[in-house]
């Protein structure tokens, strides 16, 4: 062996610790921390209501809502879906919320693809006029709208009343209207991720504009369109608002207004009322369970390109 094999320092082995290891580690365990008391906080409210549809009116009344159960039942269940006729409403909700889903995917991929891919003088502004609709609070025209649903006329296979107002046909149009600017926004930033080199190589092959949207660019944007279908069927089905406001027949309502029925004139079972609001949450649960992988993949839309 060598002298200079002898004198040659040795490499220091990497230190496990170091001056910004415990701010690191502070850090982890804070946001750990602050996650796990928000996601607490997010499902408090859901485990409480589940826990008053499982108790009986009488218990509750007579121990107060925050106490120790007595006695569970499942009978609230079975009593909201008999007495709410919460299959008529679902199916009211199904009127509305799968066209409107459907009409608002079609109608923002064509215009977003228009706006990314077809070089027009108004693309910009355009854009901005879809973002900035997102903005307008809805109770800020409801006035007007109410006035304008009472005075357009459609034909009777469209609306029983001939008249946007109170007619599924105008839950359906107001929830279009409103949720078209921010699926706009979406789809466009997720198609400008989208490689301009294979609309190149479309183009040389001879495809047309229709065959560059239909068979290579909604297949690609399925992880945006399965994700913006989850958040749509889940804002559109749980809609209240337009629903009190634009329909006048309580049978017409969606699934959402159903839980008003059970209301009473002077006594309130909210036991009752917690029950049918479990129900009315199913079909949206079913909704994301089915289209989970979508959605996780969609959660990062436009992050990556190809």
């Amino acid at each position: 062996m060598s002298s200079e094999t002898l004198t040659r320092p040795r490499a220091e082995a990497p230190r496990v610790g170091g001056p910004g290891a415990k701010p690191r580690l502070r850090g982890q365990i804070a946001s750990q921390a602050f996650l796990i008391i928000a996601s607490v906080l997010w499902i408090l409210p859901i485990l409480f209501a589940l826990y008053v549809a499982v108790r009986p009116y009488s218990d509750t009344r007579k121990y107060g809502y925050v106490s120790m159960p007595h006695h569970l039942t499942f009978q609230n269940f079975r009593d909201a879906w008999s007495q709410s006729d919460m299959a008529h409403f679902f199916w009211n909700s199904v009127l509305i919320t799968v066209p409107a889903v459907v009409i608002v995917l079609a109608l923002a991929s064509g215009v977003a693809f228009v706006l990314v891919r077809v070089n027009v003088k108004v693309n910009v502004a355009l854009l901005i006029l879809f973002t900035a609709g997102n903005l307008l609070p809805q109770q800020v025209i409801i006035t007007p709208l109410y006035r304008i649903y009472l005075k357009i006329p459609l034909p009777h296979f469209l609306a029983d009343s001939g008249l946007m107002y109170n007619s599924i046909f105008g839950l359906i149009v107001v929830n279009v209207s409103f949720q078209l600017g921010f699926c706009v926004f979406v789809l466009s930033n997720y198609m400008r991720s989208i490689p301009g080199e294979m609309y190149e190589a479309a183009l040389v092959d001879g495809a047309g504009l229709w065959t560059r949207f239909w068979r290579l660019t909604v297949p690609l944007c399925r992880p945006a369109l399965a994700a913006l279908a989850t958040l749509l069927t889940t804002w559109i089905y749980n809609d209240f608002f337009w629903a009190i406001t634009l329909m006048s027949s309580g049978d017409k309502r969606p699934v959402t207004s159903a839980l008003a029925n059970l209301q009473g004139q002077f006594v309130s079972n909210q036991n009752l009322i917690a029950a049918a609001a479990m129900i009315a949450a199913i079909p949206t649960l079913v909704v994301y369970l089915c289209l989970q992988r979508q959605f996780i993949a969609g959660l990062s839309l436009g992050s990556s390109k190809g």
